[in-house]
């Protein structure tokens, strides 16, 4: 698909852009930490069975990049980062409660 067909079909429906989005490998379960609280790396690789640090990184990147994540640099030594969801973010948790409960 072409980058206009993808813009075109976003346009049309809004919720597909979105759905394309969260359906990335792991999103959806380093959502579901984050709701819980600050999450770090090194936790999503211990919890998240069967992920490797490129596809955590890139998960965690793309999820910045749209905003629905925000790094958070925590200067302590040993200095480590966290990540937190965003305003966007939380807004968005009242949706996945509703698909967790469909999803049941």
């Amino acid at each position: 698909m072409t980058n206009k067909t993808e813009e075109k079909e976003s346009e049309t429906c809004p919720a597909k852009g979105l759905l394309k989005l969260l359906a990335g490998k792991w999103k959806p379960e380093i959502f579901r930490m984050s709701v819980e609280a600050p999450v770090r790396f090194s936790s999503l690789l211990r919890y998240i069975e069967g992920s490797n640090k490129q596809t955590i990184s890139v998960a965690l990147r793309e999820l910045e990049e749209v905003g629905l994540l925000e790094k958070v640099t925590i200067r302590l030594k040993p200095l480590h980062i966290e990540y937190n969801l965003t305003e966007k973010g939380k807004s968005l948790v009242p949706v996945f409660k509703q698909l967790e409960a469909l999803g049941k």
